[in-house]
């Protein structure tokens, strides 16, 4: 299955458009639209923009995961992943990088920084209720089904 999606090309830099690298990635590519390479310090964050508007169609979003390459080998992924582009957004992509390895990483122009991943989502309607049904699980919560 497949959607078309419209992406326009914002700011000074001339990026690539997202590919999908291999038949069975999920994922497209993110480009930095930078300049000049940033380097990203132990525990330093950076908004890195993708030089990328799009228009997702409505009932869908874009999620922006980190490269697992790069977690790999730099400890290098996004704060607030996997975050998400909203269908009614229209402004540039962006992608806040954070540096959780041991040393300097250096972000070079046009290099792939992240992925974006089309997802369909449901929108869910609230009820307000007094109790709510009972589970084996219950309200355990965080390690409350072992390690």
């Amino acid at each position: 299955m497949s959607i078309s999606i419209n992406v326009q090309r914002v700011g000074e830099i001339d990026v690539p458009l997202p590919t999908y690298q291999t038949a069975g990635s999920a994922g497209l590519d993110l480009c930095a639209a930078i300049a000049e390479p940033i380097t990203l310090f132990t525990g330093m964050r950076q908004l890195i923009p993708t030089g990328l508007a799009l228009a997702i169609p409505a009932g869908y979003e874009g999620q922006v995961r980190p490269r697992s390459g790069l977690a790999l080998k730099y400890g290098l992924s996004i704060v607030n992943a996997p975050g998400t582009i909203d269908s009614d957004y229209r402004g540039e992509v962006a992608v806040v990088l954070i540096n959780h390895g041991l040393e300097p990483v250096v972000v070079q122009p046009l290099s792939r920084i992240a992925q974006l991943v089309i997802a369909r989502f449901e929108r869910a309607t609230l009820e307000l209720v007094s109790e709510l049904d009972c589970t084996e699980r219950g309200a355990g919560g965080y390690g409350s089904t072992g390690e």
